[in-house]
């Protein structure tokens, strides 16, 4: 049985397709990458916003008519999408032999496993598909989050956090496979482990993962700036196998918004951990998101967050309209802003985070970065690979000119030359391995 299972969406969902993965992994099954090839096609799917939706259809379509041309017999969906719109998309696309949503991945994978007569019980180990040397590890499930624009908490149900004992045995099971970068995720890790034992333990599960001497670099993503602790801010900065990197979305900084969202933060408390990070941790790359557009937005507001991006020059930025979602109070919030005002504003802040990016990256010229080597360009003779700033498909590439290099190795790379979102240089020393230290 050949088999493709296409992810969509973020790394969460990267996680629940090796679940799936392992519990579908056995003798009689060969994963391909290439649907065409595939006699049963797997989508995990993204309904998070509009266009995530529309990628998804799109997705399914395609899928659909591989199974029209007949080599596939098979099509089945997972994910968000499935999971919120299950009744419509029966209705809408009935050639697809199953809706599965994403709560409970034992299931889903019984449930495929009968339907392709594989015979699997329980779920195996995850079968990665990132490259060897990097992997996730998702350390709870849902979100209770009330944000008003946000649609996650109806689709993956109340927050759960997995226990510690499980995510440290998963962690040390993923650096025997050689993982050296660790890339912590949920929908909001700041507050992981509060339902499971009454308090947040975050910062108790990074001290006892850098114990795991294999993880050069822990990466955390998806924290939620209402429960930024101070001995979080501490720890990323007093551990150096946390890289100087934090992912925190904001979506706005007037307080009237930050209110209608129901972010239960303000611009005084965002500020503080902002400067306390960068106190503690001058070198740290910050990454945060913004939402352009939410209801009542007005010029002010969007002036207001000009001046604040201005002032604060985040090194990675992701800036988004607002995408109205059904189920969600901000869709039927009055004063919504008209698309075009959307696009413009969004321009002007695209324009405002590419001029920062570039000043930014102007300072790293001449300087020694560490690199972990991620692929090989042919065509050009050169590698891609990132800095601890660079979370992996979503920030900043280093382009590095050497001679037989390996994937998946550290090297010390001298920046010669930059763009806004992209540095270049040249191997400065021996790779990491070769050393006898690691800085």
């Amino acid at each position: 049985m050949k088999i493709n299972l296409t992810t969509l969406g973020c790394p969460k969902n990267i996680v629940d397709s090796e679940i799936l993965l392992g519990g579908l992994h056995g003798a009689d099954v060969e994963f391909v990458g290439d649907p065409t090839e595939a006699e049963t096609i797997i989508l995990n799917t993204c309904g998070f916003i509009q266009g995530a939706k529309e990628e998804s259809i799109d997705a399914i379509l395609q899928a659909v008519e591989l199974k029209k041309g007949g080599k596939c017999k098979h099509v089945f969906v997972t994910g968000c999408l499935s999971q919120r719109y299950s009744d419509e998309l029966q209705h809408e696309i009935p050639e697809v032999d199953g809706y599965y949503g994403n709560r409970d991945l034992k299931k889903i994978v019984q449930e495929l496993a009968q339907r392709l007569d594989l015979r699997r019980e329980i779920l195996g180990d995850r079968v990665l598909t990132t490259p060897t040397h990097y992997a996730y590890l998702k350390i709870s499930e849902g979100c209770e989050n009330p944000c008003t624009f946000c649609s996650i908490p109806g689709i993956r149900g109340r927050f759960r956090s997995r226990p510690l004992e499980e995510l440290t045995d998963e962690a040390e099971r993923l650096a025997e496979r050689g993982v050296q970068e660790l890339i912590i995720v949920a929908q909001d890790t700041t507050i992981y482990g509060q339902d499971l034992y009454g308090e947040k333990k975050l910062v108790q599960l990074i001290d006892e993962l850098t114990g795991i001497q294999e993880f050069r670099w822990i990466r955390l993503l998806y924290t939620y700036p209402a429960h930024f602790g101070d001995d979080l801010i501490e720890i990323i900065a007093d551990k150096s196998e946390v890289v100087n990197y934090v992912d925190m979305p904001i979506q706005h900084i007037s307080n009237e918004l930050l209110r209608k969202m129901a972010r239960k933060v303000d611009r005084r408390k965002i500020e503080h951990i902002v400067n306390k990070l960068r106190s503690l941790s001058p070198s740290l790359a910050l990454r945060s998101t913004f939402i352009v557009g939410f209801p009542g937005e007005t010029e002010e507001h969007h002036e207001e967050l000009c001046q604040f991006l201005n002032e604060i020059r985040f090194e990675r930025l992701g800036l988004f309209a607002f995408s109205r979602e059904e189920d969600t109070p901000a869709y039927d919030f009055a004063n919504q802003v008209e698309n075009h005002i959307v696009q413009e504003r969004l321009a002007e802040l695209n324009d405002l985070q590419h001029q920062v990016s570039l000043d930014l990256n102007e300072k790293r010229l001449n300087h020694i970065e560490t690199v972990i080597i991620e692929s090989y360009d042919p065509n050009n003779g050169t590698y891609l690979g990132r800095t601890q700033r660079d979370c992996p498909e979503i920030d900043n590439t280093v382009v590095v000119e050497g001679r037989r290099l390996t994937i998946g190795e550290f090297y010390q790379v001298r920046i010669m030359a930059c763009a806004a979102f992209e540095l270049r240089g040249k191997v400065a020393v021996p790779s990491m391995s070769e050393m006898s230290t690691f800085p």
